[in-house]
């Protein structure tokens, strides 16, 4: 054998190893080469820090110029550190005068970031202060793989290039009957079927069949090619949206995105909106930022719902959202309601939305009647749970074949004792929280940390019998079990709402929010211990307790058919004079009318900053705040070691106060100050 044909163990597969090791670098290299046109990639990194709250720019190598389009995720090197991110646009040079490194990769080439949704994120960042990152995170769902590749993008685009020429007839959306009860109803439909962009206030009358008007008005618009986007507070809502989508535009026209999906089904949602396929996207408040294609309406629904409230940094209202993408969309507006906000009656009285009412003679025909405790007879009414008016009013009802509805503000049995001789609350022993009883034979426990407290004896007189201070929905539903025999008793609350209820004869107990819809209507709702609601020490009580009321009562039988309401409160009360008028936009501008005059939202801008007393006072002093602005505090939370100060300043200064505290945030970010400072502009909660 000649001695080069000797094979020597190991050379053969080294010599390999050597040649693709030389083969991959020259497909390196090549790789390496910039992209022939716009080169540059402007990215928004996935770090919250906010002193980092800008593009950064980055190559794009020629084998990722088709699919580094603006939009899509890539994953780069930052801070030594692969981050993901989202590429926001491709430029010619960069104004960056080192380096440029590439992109590491494109993770998708999915474009699920719309040019107008980045635009909504950065104007909505600016507006709470906080960072475009943070703003993404609510507005783009995490990728899921399978649900991409489940979805055929080319099927999806070419099913929606047809247009409105696929879409429902546009007359039959235009003579909905449900609008012409309202007084500008009819115009408003046929203004958005014409293609214009009205926006209005809407005050539902009691009984409305609201999903089923929100998706006649959605009709409209789609019928014209155009989309829409309507929010609302929960599931329950959302699933009542759904079925009216779907009767009003036919299957497959719209999506309904929850979080509750699941993360697979609700990114594969949220691709048919961001491929095209369908024009109509409905939700709960993260589908504000929904990408719809040629936006034509935003809708919200029951925007006084804290449930719109983000609980994430920076905290956007889900209203907000919407009003700053209809203006910046140019397109139509609609905040509905059973009550009226003073942030929607602001926009009356501005003039940036129109009035959507009914007359009071269509009120009056589809209102129950409302009846206050305080106009009975009865010496007892003041202090029973349950007077006589509201026992009668029960009575009937079943009578009649009617199911009645109980609003209770507390859920569970009893929620809250105190000493049965003094009076005074129990307390656990061990961390000082609140006793509750979780039934009539059971141990009282603690609310806070678990613990039993069997042997509990008043720190006041040492007395060990205890009485209820507060009483929960479920020990009213059994109280009125024996107060009505011969009815079921139903609850309703947090461990598990009912939809609807049948239309025969049952009392049905709920918490607020957790009212199943009647068939028919309910016969009489009783509204109880309201005082818990009308007691709050929060700015917006009143507009929170009217609120809870009137969707209670919106659900009872118009007064012709028997149906009735009695709230457990004086008749005096504006709050219990707007329910027996039904007439939530006199309350709205009374609320409004007083925070003007005290400067609070939403005639004036106020900012939030909590935290440690040293933390919120370097945060400040570095905040070169609105001339005008006024501090208000330091005031212990109740929070150990943490103190909140409110900064005030007029509308016209809110975004330089918002920039003022971003400037002051990132700055503590910069030099890594110690404590954290949390700022939230316009909180729902003040006092």
């Amino acid at each position: 054998m000649d001695l080069f044909e000797v094979e020597v163990p190991g050379a053969a597969s080294a010599a390999r190893a050597a040649a693709t090791a030389k083969g991959r670098g020259k497909a390196a290299k090549a790789a390496k080469e910039p992209a022939a046109t716009a080169p540059v990639a402007r990215v928004v990194v996935e770090v919250g820090l906010p002193h980092l709250d800008r593009p950064f720019d980055y190559l794009v190598a020629a084998a990722d110029d088709a699919a580094a389009r603006p939009g899509v995720r890539v994953r780069v090197r930052f801070g030594g550190q692969l981050v993901g991110g989202f590429l926001l646009e491709r430029v010619d040079r960069s104004e960056h005068d080192g380096r440029l490194a590439f992109l590491d990769r494109v993770v998708s080439p999915e474009r699920v970031l719309t040019a107008e949704v980045a635009a909504l994120a950065r104007a909505v960042a600016d507006r709470y202060a906080g960072t475009l990152a943070d703003v993404l995170r609510l507005a783009v769902p995490p990728r899921h793989a399978r649900a991409e590749a489940g979805l055929d993008i080319n099927d999806a685009r070419s099913s929606v290039e047809s247009g409105p020429e696929s879409a429902p007839d546009r007359a039959s959306f235009v003579e909905d009957p449900g609008w012409e009860r309202y007084r500008t109803g009819a115009a408003y439909l046929r203004a958005l079927a014409d293609g214009k962009a009205p926006r209005a206030v809407w005050g539902a009358l009691p009984g409305e069949d609201w999903p089923a008007r929100v998706a006649a008005a959605v009709a409209a618009v789609h019928a014209t090619g155009r989309g829409a986007l309507a929010v609302v507070a929960d599931a329950r809502d959302l699933d009542r949206l759904d079925a009216a989508l779907t009767a009003h535009l036919g299957s497959d026209r719209h999506v309904a995105i929850n979080a509750a999906l699941g993360p697979a089904e609700r990114y594969r949602r949220f691709l048919a909106a961001a491929r095209g396929s369908v024009r109509v996207v409905a939700g709960t408040r993260a589908a504000a930022f929904a990408p719809v294609e040629n936006l034509g309406l935003v809708v919200i629904w029951d925007d006084g719902d804290d449930l719109h409230a983000e609980p994430r940094a920076p905290y956007p209202h889900a209203r907000q959202v919407l009003l700053t993408r209809a203006e910046r969309a140019g397109c139509a507006a609609l905040v509905g309601g059973f009550t009226r906000t003073a942030e929607a009656q602001q926009l009356v009285e501005a003039g940036w939305a129109h009035e959507l009412v009914a007359d009071r003679a269509a009120t009056r025909a589809h209102a129950p009647r409302v009846v206050a405790s305080g106009e009975d007879n009865d010496p007892a009414a003041g202090s029973a749970r349950l007077p006589t008016l509201a026992w009668k009013a029960a009575r009937t009802a079943l009578a009649a074949g009617a199911p009645v509805l109980v609003q209770v503000p507390r859920r569970g049995y009893v929620p809250s004792v105190s000493c049965a001789r003094c009076g005074t609350p129990a307390r656990c022993k061990h961390c000082s929280g609140p006793l509750a009883l979780a039934s009539a034979s059971g141990v009282p426990g603690c609310r806070w940390c678990g613990r039993a407290a069997a042997d509990h004896a008043c720190v006041t007189c040492g007395d060990r019998r205890m009485r209820a201070s507060v009483i929960g929905a479920r020990r009213t539903a059994e109280e009125l079990g024996r107060a009505f025999a011969g009815a079921p008793v139903r609850t309703s609350g947090r461990d598990a709402v009912l939809a609807t209820v049948p239309a025969e004869p049952a009392v049905v107990v709920c918490t607020p929010g957790a009212e199943p819809v009647a068939e028919g209507g309910y016969g009489a709702v009783l509204l109880l211990d309201t005082w818990a609601l009308l007691t709050r020490a929060d700015l917006r009580a009143t507009e929170e307790t009217v609120r809870r009321w009137f969707a209670a009562a919106a659900l009872a039988r118009p007064a012709a058919d028997g149906g009735q309401v009695v709230v457990m409160a004086e008749g005096g009360l504006a709050t219990v004079q707007a329910l027996v008028r039904w007439d939530a936009a006199w309350l709205a501008a009374r609320e409004l009318a007083e925070r003007r005059e005290l400067g609070f939202p939403p005639t004036a801008r106020i900012a939030s900053v909590t935290g440690a007393a040293d933390a919120v006072a370097d945060l400040l002093a570095a905040a070169d705040l609105p001339a005008e602005a006024d501090l208000l505090g330091p005031v212990d939370t109740g929070e150990e070691g943490q103190e909140r100060t409110l900064v005030r300043t007029s509308r016209g200064d809110g975004l330089a106060l918002a920039a003022a505290l971003k400037v002051a945030i990132a700055v503590r970010s910069a030099r890594k100050a110690p404590g954290t400072v949390r700022v939230q502009i316009d909180p729902l909660e003040l006092l």
